[in-house]
C-alpha cells in the first residue's frame, strides 16, 4: 500500500459516477490484503448514503442500495467525525459489537473506513475489509487519506460530466429580459431525485453559477424532491429560475394537502422534516403554499 498509484481517471477524461465508481472499487479491492471494498456518497443531507461495494454479482454495473447514515458502523463513523476508522475486527469489537459479530464467518480479520471531503463539503467514503492484518500506523492512515483525497476529486470530475452531458439534452427553456429559467419533471419514483439533481447542476453550470452556490442549491432541491416523491404519488415538478442574481427554485407537487410534510418543520424528530430544517439553515429566503391540489415550496440563494 505504500506505492503511489493514480487514482480516477487522466486529464480530460469525462466519467460518469456510476463508471468513476466502478474505477474506484475496482482499485480499492486491488490494495495489498484487502478481500472487499465499499463506496458511499453522501445523500439526503447527510441522512443517507448511497452504497456499493466490490463483491455484487454483476461487474459490469453498479449496484447502488441506500443505507441509514446513523447505524453506528465504522464508515458512518469516519464519515460523522472525518477521521480514519481502522483496526482488527478484535480491537473495533468494544466500539461496534453488532458490526463485528457480522464478521463471523468471513475471513475478514481487520476494517478501515475513510471519509472523502471536496473543499469543505463531505462527499462520502469508502470502507475496505482485509483478509490479512496489516498495521494502522500513522504512514497507513496518510496514505488512506491521501487515497481518499484522489477519490474525491475524481468523483468532482464525474459530477461535472454528467453536468455536461445533462446540459446538452433538451430542457424546457425560456428567457424573460435578463432572466432564465428551466423546467423539470420528476416521476414518483426514488430514481428521480438524482435525475432531479443532475438536472439542476447541469444547468447551473451552464449559467456559471459557483461551485459554492450550486453544491447548496442541489442539496436543497434534493430534500425538497425527495419529500415530495416520499408524499405525492404523481411526482412532481421543479422550475429553476435564475434573474438579476438572484436563483429561485420551486418544487410543486400534485398531492393533497393533508400530506405535506410542512406541518414536520417544528418537530426535528420527524427525518423528512429535518429536510426542511436543511433548506431553512441555508436557503436566503424560503416559502410555501399549500392548496386543494397539493404543495409549492421555493427556496431563493443570492448569486
Amino acid at each position: 500500500m505504500g506505492v503511489h498509484r493514480a487514482w480516477g481517471p487522466s486529464p480530460g477524461t469525462v466519467l460518469s459516477i456510476d463508471a468513476w465508481a466502478q474505477d474506484a472499487l475496482a482499485e480499492l479491492s486491488a490494495l495489498p490484503g484487502v478481500r472487499r471494498a465499499g463506496i458511499a456518497l453522501v445523500e439526503g443531507g447527510g441522512r443517507r448514503l448511497r452504497f456499493a461495494a466490490s463483491d455484487r454479482d454483476d461487474s459490469a454495473s453498479v449496484d447502488w442500495c441506500e443505507v441509514d447514515a446513523y447505524d453506528d458502523v465504522p464508515l458512518n463513523v469516519a464519515l460523522r467525525t472525518g477521521t480514519v476508522v481502522a483496526g482488527t475486527v478484535e480491537e473495533l469489537s468494544d466500539r461496534f459489537t453488532e458490526f463485528v459479530a457480522l464478521q463471523g464467518g468471513t475471513t475478514n480479520v481487520a476494517i478501515a473506513a475513510v471519509p472523502m471531503e471536496a473543499g469543505d463539503r463531505q462527499v462520502g467514503g469508502y470502507v475496505l475489509f482485509f483478509d490479512r492484518r496489516p498495521t494502522f500506523d500513522a504512514a497507513r492512515r496518510r496514505e488512506l487519506t491521501r487515497i481518499a483525497e484522489e477519490l474525491a476529486t475524481a468523483l468532482r470530475q464525474a459530477e461535472r460530466g454528467e453536468a455536461r452531458r445533462e446540459a446538452d439534452l433538451p430542457t424546457d427553456s425560456s428567457t424573460d429580459g435578463t432572466g432564465l429559467a428551466v423546467h423539470h419533471r420528476v416521476t414518483p419514483e426514488p430514481a428521480a431525485v438524482g435525475d432531479a439533481r443532475r438536472f439542476l447542476r447541469a444547468n447551473l453550470q451552464a449559467w456559471d453559477v459557483n461551485d459554492e452556490i450550486a453544491d447548496t442549491a442541489v442539496l436543497c432541491l434534493s430534500e425538497l424532491v425527495t419529500n415530495a416523491v416520499i408524499h405525492s404519488h404523481a411526482g412532481c415538478s421543479v422550475r429553476v429560475a435564475l434573474d438579476d442574481g438572484l436563483l429561485t427554485i420551486t418544487v410543486r407537487d400534485s398531492g393533497a394537502a393533508d400530506t405535506t410534510t410542512i406541518a414536520v418543520i417544528d418537530d426535528s424528530l420527524q427525518v423528512h422534516g429535518r429536510g426542511l430544517l436543511v433548506v431553512e439553515a441555508l436557503a436566503s429566503r424560503w416559502g410555501y403554499d399549500l392548496d386543494a391540489d397539493g404543495t409549492t415550496v421555493w427556496f431563493e440563494l443570492e448569486v
